[in-house]
C-alpha cells in the first residue's frame, strides 16, 4: 500500500479555540494551554459526586447526538459513553484522497477530539463500514450478527451503563442499513449483556450487566409521530439549557463538538436559546420525569461509601477558586476512605478521578517526553521526565518506571522532593530490543476479513478501545501530603514527543517505532494497457544511519522485473534512495499483485510508512505491506492531454497516467484565464462543485471549451454545499450545458447488475468495446448521488440498480454540445480506478475520448 503524507491548513474560530482552552483541550495544531483551571477543577469536583453512567449506541462517527452527550456529561456529570459500531471507513473524505481504513483512522481521531469537547467516552466494535447499505439484512450478512453483538455486549459489560440510548429506531425509517442494525443490536445487547450464557468467555474479565432502561433518542419527532401513540411517554432533555460554569449551553457545546467531523464537512452552528431532545422508553421500568428515575446516582449506591460521599461534598462545597490546593487534604481523606471499599470497576474508576483531581488542584505537571518522535528497534531512546508541583502541597518523587519493554523496565529510583513551582527534569535512557514491535493501530495489525477487523485472539484489553496505547508508558509514583495523611499515588503518562513548532508553538505527537527502512511505490495500482514493459520506481527511506542492502520486487509467474535486485546505500536517517525496475507483463490479461522488499543485514523489510497528517488531529502513522495491484488489460485512450480540477481529493490523476494520459491539475488561474483548448478533455474531480467556487465561476468558459470540440467530464457532487462560495449556490446551479438536478439515489451493491441500454453508442464502443465483464470486480459500490432530474437532451447508455429497486439510468449522462461532449457521471470512479479495476479504466477511457468519437453515429 503506497505511503501517504498530507498536510492541510487549520480553520479554527476564536470562539472554538477559547472553549477548547476552557475545557483543557488544545487543538492539535495550536500550542496553547488551559486558561481556566479553577472552572475545570470545579467541574471535576462535581463529577466526583455522581456515580451514574449512560451509553449511546449508533453506527458511525457523526451519528451521535452531541447535544445529548454534552447534556449528560457536562451538565448531569454522569459518565457518558458513545459506542460507534464502526470507524466510518466507507465514507467520503472532503479533506484529501484517503479512502477505506485511512478514512477510519481520520474519523477515529475526529471522534476523540469531539469527545474532548462534549465530555463523552469513545468506544468502537470491530466491524467495518463497508459503504452505504439499504437494509439491516445486508449489513448483518456482511458483519455477522453474532460477531457484532459480541462486541456490543462486551462494551456494555465493561462500561456498565445505568441506561442505554439507541440513536436509531431499528426500522427502515433510519435509512442506512448500518443505522438500522445499530438499534437492533442495542435492543438485543440490552438483554444479552445480562445473560451469563451469552459470550461466557468474556466473564473472565467482566460480569454480566443489566442496564436499568433502554431508550430511543428520537432524531426527528415529527418523522416518528405516526409511529407512536399520543399516550406513549417521552422524556424531555433541556439541551438548550445554559451552563454558567462553562459559559455555554449544551447545544452550543454540541455545535463545537460536531464541527470536529471535518473530513465529513460537519461544521455545525452553536445554537442559543431553548432546545429540547426526546427519549422514548423501549425496555425497562417506566420513567415519567427523568431517565435515571429510581436510580441512585450518588455514593449511596456503593456499600460503605457514606464517608466518601461526605468528604467529596465537602471538597466541592468548600472549594476555593483562588487557592484550589486547599482542597487536596480533603481529597486525600476521601481517597483513603475509597481504598477501604470493595474494588469494583466503579470504585476503581472514581479512585482515578480523585487522583486526577488532586493533581489538578495542585497544578501538578508530569510529562514523559521523548527527544525524537520516531525510533528503530535496537536503538536507545532518551525520555525526559519533567515534574513541576505548582502548589505548596508537600510532594516527593518516589520512583518512575517506564513500561512497555520486555524484561527489566527502565527505572528511576531517586527520591526527589518537589518544592513549589520548581521544575525537575530527569533523563532516562531506554534501550529497545531488536524485536520490539513497530507502531500500528491494534485493529490494523492483521488484514481485515469479512468486513471485520481481526484482533486475534480476542484481546479484550483492546477491543472497544478507540486507539492503541503508547508503546511506552511512564508510571510516576509520588508521595503527596505530609505526616500521617501523606499518601503514595501513582500517575501514568504516555511517552510522546514534545516539540516547538515555529508557527503553532509547543505541540506533541505520538511516539512511533519504525522499521529500519520503509518502502514506497508511487502507485497502489499499476495498469499495463499493452504488452510493453513499464518502469516502476521504488523509494526507500532510511530510519537509521549507515543503511545498505538490496531492493527487489516480488512478482507472480508470468511477470518479470529487470534487474532482479538493486543495491542501495543511505548514509543518514530520513534520507531516501530511489531505484527503478523494468516490469514486463504477460501477453494475456491478468490481475495480480507485486510486493516491494528490501534486505538489510540479513533482515527482510516489506512495509511502507503511511502518515496521515491534518492540523485538527495528531499525526497518525501506520506501516502496511508495500504492495501494488498489477493489471494487464487492453485499454485504449484517444485523449492524452487531460486537465483535472481537483475537488475534495482523489487519486484519479495518478491512475490516468497509468494508461498513457498526461494530467495537469488546474488552478484557479488556469480555469478563469488559462488556455483550455490545449486539453483533449477536462475532468472535474469528486465533489468539485462542492469545493471549488472558481469552477462555478468558469461555467461559461467551460461551455465555450465544449462548444469548440472539447470533452468535459464531471464526477459526482452532493446537494450539500453545492456551489459553495459561488454567487448563486444551491440546487439551481447549472453544471452542464442543459439542466440537471443532483439527487440522493445511490447503488450501494458493488456487483449490482448493469444493463446496457444502447449497445451501439460510441461511448460503449470507442475506443474500447464495453461488455458485461467490464462491470465485474468493482469495489464497495456502483455509484452515489445520481441525478434526480435531467433534460431530455441528455442521453443515457447504461442502467443499474440495487436488489428490489428500480433501475437508475442516469449514472452516465451524455450530451453533444456544439462540436464537443459533456458527460456527468455518478459512478464511483474515484474508488474503481485507484483499485485497478480494468473495466472501469476502459469505460473511463471511452468517456475521456468522447469528443473524438462523437461523430460516430450510434
Amino acid at each position: 500500500m503506497p505511503s501517504l503524507s498530507l498536510v492541510c491548513h487549520p480553520r479554527l474560530t476564536a470562539v472554538l479555540v477559547w472553549f477548547l482552552l476552557l475545557l483543557g483541550v488544545a487543538p492539535a495544531a495550536i500550542g496553547q494551554k488551559n486558561l481556566a483551571g479553577a472552572d475545570r477543577i470545579y467541574s471535576s469536583l462535581e463529577e466526583l459526586q455522581v456515580t451514574g453512567s449512560a451509553l449511546m449506541i449508533a453506527a458511525h462517527p457523526d451519528d451521535e447526538n452531541t447535544a445529548v452527550i454534552a447534556y449528560f456529561s457536562r451538565g448531569r456529570h454522569v459518565r457518558m459513553g458513545y459506542l460507534s459500531l464502526n470507524r466510518g471507513e466507507g465514507g467520503q473524505n472532503l479533506l484529501g484522497p484517503e479512502q477505506g481504513v485511512l478514512v477510519g483512522v481520520i474519523r477515529t481521531q475526529e471522534l476523540l477530539r469531539a469527545r474532548e469537547i462534549d465530555g463523552g467516552v469513545q468506544f468502537f466494535t470491530r466491524v467495518i463500514d463497508f459503504g452505504f447499505s439499504k437494509t439491516a439484512e445486508e449489513t448483518f450478512s456482511k458483519w455477522g450478527r453474532e460477531n457484532a453483538l459480541r462486541d456490543v455486549v462486551w462494551v456494555i459489560r465493561e462500561f456498565q451503563p445505568d441506561i442505554i440510548i439507541n440513536r436509531f429506531s431499528g426500522t427502515p425509517n433510519d435509512g442506512h442499513g448500518n443505522h438500522q442494525a445499530s438499534a437492533i443490536l442495542g435492543k438485543e445487547a440490552f438483554h444479552a449483556a445480562a445473560d451469563p450464557k451469552r459470550f461466557p468467555d468474556q466473564l473472565k474479565w467482566v460480569k454480566p450487566w443489566q442496564a436499568k432502561r433502554l431508550f430511543w433518542n428520537t432524531y426527528s419527532w415529527r418523522r416518528v409521530e405516526e409511529q407512536l401513540k399520543e399516550s406513549e411517554p417521552r422524556l424531555v432533555l433541556p439541551t438548550g439549557e445554559f451552563n454558567p460554569v462553562l459559559g455555554y449551553s449544551y447545544q452550543e457545546i454540541a455545535g463545537m463538538s460536531r464541527s470536529q467531523h471535518r473530513s465529513q464537512t460537519m461544521g455545525a452552528p452553536q445554537r442559543k436559546g431553548e432546545a429540547r431532545d426526546f427519549l422514548v422508553l423501549l425496555e425497562g421500568e417506566p420513567a415519567t420525569k427523568d431517565p435515571f428515575e429510581g436510580i441512585d446516582l450518588s455514593w449511596g449506591r456503593v456499600k460503605g461509601a457514606g464517608r466518601v460521599g461526605e468528604l467529596l461534598r465537602k471538597a466541592r462545597d468548600e472549594f476555593d477558586f483562588v487557592h484550589p490546593s486547599k482542597s487536596v487534604p480533603t481529597l486525600l481523606a476521601a481517597r483513603t476512605a475509597m481504598l477501604a471499599l470493595e474494588r469494583t470497576p466503579l470504585v476503581e474508576r472514581k479512585l482515578k478521578e480523585v487522583e486526577d483531581t488532586i493533581a489538578l488542584c495542585a497544578g501538578l505537571w508530569l510529562d514523559a517526553s521523548s527527544t525524537v518522535y520516531e525510533i528503530v528497534p535496537g536503538e536507545t531512546l532518551t525520555v525526559n521526565l519533567e515534574m513541576v508541583n505548582r502548589s505548596t502541597v508537600p510532594m516527593v518523587l518516589e520512583s518512575v518506571v517506564v513500561e512497555g519493554v520486555k524484561g527489566e523496565p527502565a527505572v528511576l529510583t531517586e527520591t526527589l522532593p518537589l518544592p513549589a513551582n520548581h521544575r525537575e527534569v530527569k533523563p532516562l535512557r531506554i534501550p529497545l530490543p531488536v524485536d520490539f514491535p513497530i507502531t500500528q493501530p491494534y485493529w490494523l495489525k492483521e488484514p481485515p476479513r469479512n468486513d471485520r477487523y481481526q484482533v486475534e485472539p480476542d484481546d479484550y484489553s483492546l477491543i472497544g478501545q478507540p486507539e492503541t496505547p503508547s508503546p511506552l508508558r511512564a508510571r510516576i509514583r509520588l508521595k503527596v501530603g505530609e505526616g500521617a495523611s501523606a499518601q503514595e499515588i501513582e500517575y501514568r503518562r504516555p511517552v510522546q514527543h514534545r516539540y516547538v513548532d515555529p508557527l503553532y508553538g509547543e505541540l506533541t505527537r505520538p511516539l512511533v517505532v519504525t522499521p529500519a527502512v520503509t518502502l514506497h511505490l508511487a502507485q497502489s495500482s499499476l495498469v499495463f494497457p499493452a504488452n510493453a514493459p513499464k518502469k516502476v520506481g521504488l523509494t526507500l527511506t532510511a530510519h537509521r544511519t549507515k543503511l545498505s542492502g538490496q531492493a527487489a520486487l516480488r512478482l507472480p509467474d508470468g511477470w518479470s522485473a529487470k534487474p532482479a535486485s538493486i543495491p542501495f546505500q543511505i548514509a543518514n536517517a530520513h534520507e531516501m534512495a530511489t531505484v527503478s525496475f523494468e516490469v514486463t507483463p504477460p501477453a494475456g490479461e491478468q490481475e495480480a499483485s507485486l510486493q516491494a522488499v528490501a534486505t538489510v543485514d540479513g533482515a527482510l523489510y516489506q512495509r511502507g510508512m503511511t502518515v496521515v497528517s491534518y492540523p485538527h488531529i495528531p499525526p497518525q502513522t501506520m506501516f502496511f505491506p508495500e504492495t501494488a495491484r498489477i493489471v494487464r488489460s487492453p485499454i485504449e485512450l484517444l485523449s492524452h492531454e487531460i486537465g483535472y480540477v481537483m475537488g475534495a481529493g482523489d487519486d484519479i490523476p495518478q491512475a490516468l497516467e497509468q494508461i498513457g494520459a498526461h494530467v495537469t491539475l488546474l488552478s484557479e488561474a488556469d480555469l478563469t484565464r488559462g488556455d483550455l483548448s490545449r486539453f483533449d478533455a477536462i475532468v472535474a474531480g469528486v465533489r468539485a462543485y462542492n469545493t471549488r467556487p472558481d469552477l462555478v465561476a468558469s461555467h461559461q468558459r467551460l461551455l465555450h471549451y465544449i462548444e469548440q470540440g472539447g470533452t468535459y467530464l464531471v464526477q459526482y457532487n452532493t446537494t450539500q454545499n453545492l456551489g459553495a462560495g459561488a454567487a448563486s449556490p444551491g440546487a439551481g446551479l447549472q453544471i452542464g450545458p442543459y439542466p440537471l438536478e443532483i439527487g440522493r439515489d445511490r447503488v450501494s451493491v458493488e456487483d449490482a447488475p448493469v444493463t446496457i441500454l444502447k449497445p451501439g453508442h460510441p461511448l460503449l464502443n470507442l475506443p474500447n468495446k464495453i461488455r458485461e465483464r467490464d462491470f465485474a470486480g468493482w469495489v464497495q459500490e456502483r455509484g452515489l448521488y445520481f441525478p434526480s432530474k435531467f433534460d431530455d437532451r441528455y442521453e443515457t447508455v447504461i442502467a443499474t440498480h440495487d436488489p428490489g429497486e428500480k433501475p437508475l439510468a442516469d449514472g452516465i449522462l451524455y450530451a453533444r454540445f456544439g462540436k464537443g461532449v459533456f458527460i456527468y457521471t455518478s459512478y464511483s470512479w474515484f474508488r474503481q480506478l485507484p483499485a485497478g479495476v480494468p473495466g472501469a479504466f476502459r469505460i473511463f477511457a471511452n468517456m475521456l475520448s468522447a469528443g473524438k468519437t462523437a461523430a460516430v453515429k450510434p
